[in-house]
């Protein structure tokens, strides 16, 4: 059994055909898809109407969550830009999506954690950004991820929401983070300040396969236009996302630039 992992595309079709292509030469047998599919400012619609063609094992991640339950005026800008693309078509589609799925042969699906779609699995966030170069975030700790899968044992865990690529083994269970396809940095404040980022902006996607030892991962990266990306971002107000997609480095921060447009 031959799988493709895909995670957090976030709107981004061009890297999400780039990686397509690299996927069909791959030759698995199946395609997962572990949700945050269209939130930002790049192309959401037309990336859910693609998806919607696919047919691929879907589950939700928490931007399907809050664009589809909160109100406008609480969403994130990435959201509420989002929200205002999708037709009834898309909201359909996204939301009849699990929140975790069963792919049998003891690989099991979720977005974030088992039991929260905002949680990191495989990373901590710490106090301390900026602190002897601290990003504010680490890699956690095999006590963290254990009590984080909340007493799962499968022999895969597949999850994303981080956009860190990791593959770490707890008590026997291969977990494997492929990192986001669709954008390959950001700041965050929850619950203290931090920055994510995998320092290149190409396509992240993972590939997992049986042998006769057992399941092994690969972790992909993928070439793609990411310049038409950020040309996008920027022509969406998100100069914020322009310099992640270019760089895969945190440049202008998010509450700068939605800042600044909120005040034009």
């Amino acid at each position: 059994m031959r799988l493709a992992i895909v995670s957090d595309i976030h709107g981004n079709l061009p890297a999400l055909e780039a990686v397509r292509a690299d996927i069909a030469r791959a030759g698995v047998d199946l395609v997962v898809n572990l949700g945050d599919i269209a939130s930002g400012p790049l192309w959401p619609r037309e990336t859910v109407q693609r998806l919607m063609t696919l047919h691929w094992p879907t589950i939700r991640g928490n931007h399907e969550r809050q664009v589809l339950t909160q109100p406008r005026d609480a969403m994130s800008a990435a959201d509420a830009f989002t929200a205002g693309q999708l037709g009834d078509a898309e909201r359909a589609w996204l939301a009849a999506l699990p929140t975790t799925l069963d792919l049998g042969e003891g690989v099991w699906c979720c977005h974030a954690t088992p039991t929260d779609d905002l949680e990191y699995l495989l990373e901590t966030v710490t106090p301390d950004l900026g602190v002897h170069g601290s990003p504010g975030v680490r890699a956690a700790t095999l006590d963290e991820v254990r009590r984080r899968l909340a007493g799962r044992r499968d022999a895969v865990v597949l999850c994303g929401h981080t956009h860190t690529p990791r593959i770490v083994t707890c008590d026997g269970t291969l977990i494997v983070n492929p990192g986001s396809l669709g954008v390959q940095a950001y700041d965050d404040a929850d619950p203290y300040d931090h920055r994510v980022e995998t320092g290149s902006p190409h396509a992240r996607w993972a590939l997992l396969e049986r042998g006769a030892a057992g399941w092994q991962a690969t972790l992909c990266a993928t070439a793609y236009d990411w310049e038409s990306a950020a040309r996008r971002a920027e022509a969406n107000g998100r100069g914020d996302w322009a310099d992640a997609l270019r760089t895969g480095r945190v440049g202008r921060l998010e509450a700068e630039v939605v800042g600044a447009r909120a005040g034009a």
